[in-house]
C-alpha cells in the first residue's frame, strides 16, 4: 500500500504528519522568539517599545504574539519646548514722571545719603588716629544729614523703594560701624579692650537687627519698636563729644544698655510726639541745664531709655483689664 502504517522503530514517531506539524510548529515558535528578540532590539533603538504577552506558567510552550501597538497621536513626535516665562519690567528708581526736575531733587537726595557715608567713613579714619571727639561730631553731622536726606525726599515727593534702601544701608554704614569704631577709639585706654570690643560689637550687631527689622515690620505712627539706631548713634556721639563725666565702666554699660535697647521690642515715643507735651514739663530739664547741662542731658538720655519698659508696662495692664 502507499500509505502504511510506521514501524515501531521509526525515526520519526507519532507518523509522518504529526512529525512533519511538528516540525511546523517548533519552526513557527523559533520564528516567532527570533522576531519578538528582533523587535526588542529594534524598539531600544527606536525608542518603542512593543508589548507581548506574557508565556503562560502552565502547559506547553505557546506561540507568542506581539500585542497590536496602540493608537500614537500623529504629534506625538513632536518636541513640545516650554516657553520661557517673561522677563519682569525693571523697577524704576524714581517712580513717576521722568522730567529733568525731578531727577535733579533725586539727584540732591541721594547726595545728602551719600554724604552721611561718607562722613561716616572720614569718622571712622579720624578715630583711627585718636582723635574721638573730632569723629564723634562727624557723627553728629550723620545724623544731620540722615534727617535731611528723608525731608528733602518728602519735600520734593521723590520718595522711592531705592531711596529707603539706600537710607537703611547708609545708617548701617555711619551709625551700625562708624559709631561702634569712634566709641572704642574714645574708650580706649579707660576700659579693658576685651570689654570696650564686645560692647561695640553689640552696638553695631543691634544696629544690623534692629535695620533689618525697620525694613520688614509694619511702622506704627506713634511709637518706635526699639530705639531708633539714629537716636542710639547720637546720643553715642554726643557723649564722645561733650565729655560726660562718669566712670568709663559706667559708660561701658551704657553702650551695652543701647544696644539692647535698639533689639528690645519696647515701644519708645517719636521725637515727634515729644514735641506735642505740655510746655511746663520742659520747665525743670531747661532749669537743670543752667546748672550742669551734661548732667542734665544724661539724665534725659536715662529718662527715655527708662520710658520703654513703663510704656510696655502700661499697655500690658491695660490689655488685661
Amino acid at each position: 500500500m502507499l500509505w502504511r502504517r510506521p514501524r515501531a522503530d521509526s525515526p520519526r514517531p507519532g507518523g509522518s504528519r504529526r512529525w512533519s506539524g511538528g516540525l511546523r510548529r517548533g519552526g513557527s515558535i523559533a520564528r516567532q522568539v527570533l522576531l519578538v528578540r528582533v523587535g526588542r532590539r529594534g524598539a531600544q533603538t527606536s525608542g518603542v517599545d512593543p508589548l507581548v504577552e506574557r508565556l503562560p506558567r502552565q502547559g506547553a510552550l505557546s506561540r507568542i504574539r506581539p500585542r497590536r501597538a496602540a493608537s500614537v497621536p500623529a504629534d506625538a513626535g513632536r518636541l513640545i519646548v516650554a516657553q520661557p516665562p517673561a522677563a519682569a519690567a525693571p523697577v524704576p528708581l524714581l517712580p513717576g514722571e521722568q522730567t529733568l526736575s525731578r531727577r535733579v531733587k533725586f539727584a540732591l537726595v541721594n547726595v545728602a545719603t551719600l554724604s552721611s557715608i561718607g562722613l561716616g567713613l572720614t569718622a571712622i579714619l579720624v578715630a583711627m588716629h585718636g582723635q574721638a571727639q573730632v569723629a564723634a561730631a562727624l557723627l553728629v553731622a550723620c545724623v544731620l544729614f540722615d534727617g535731611l536726606d528723608g525731608a528733602l525726599a518728602r519735600r520734593f515727593g521723590v520718595s522711592s523703594p531705592f531711596g529707603a534702601q539706600m537710607d537703611s544701608l547708609a545708617d548701617m554704614c555711619s551709625f551700625g560701624l562708624a559709631t561702634p569704631v569712634v566709641v572704642y577709639a574714645s574708650l580706649a585706654g579707660t576700659v579693658p579692650p576685651a570689654a570696650a570690643a564686645v560692647a561695640c560689637a553689640l552696638v553695631a550687631g543691634s544696629a544690623a537687627i534692629r535695620l533689618a527689622r525697620f525694613n520688614v515690620s509694619p511702622q506704627d505712627g506713634r511709637f518706635f519698636s526699639g530705639v531708633p539706631t539714629t537716636m542710639a548713634a547720637a546720643v553715642l556721639a554726643v557723649v564722645v563729644l561733650i565729655g560726660l563725666p562718669i566712670p568709663p565702666l559706667a559708660q561701658l554699660g551704657g553702650v551695652a544698655l543701647l544696644g539692647f535697647a535698639m533689639v528690645s521690642s519696647f515701644p519708645y515715643a517719636k521725637l515727634a510726639r515729644l514735641a506735642t507735651l505740655p510746655p511746663w514739663i520742659w520747665l525743670a530739664p531747661l532749669a537743670a541745664a543752667f546748672v550742669d547741662w551734661r548732667a542734665t542731658f544724661g539724665l534725659i538720655v536715662l529718662g527715655y531709655l527708662i520710658s520703654g519698659p513703663m510704656l510696655w508696662w502700661r499697655h500690658r495692664r491695660a490689655a488685661a483689664i
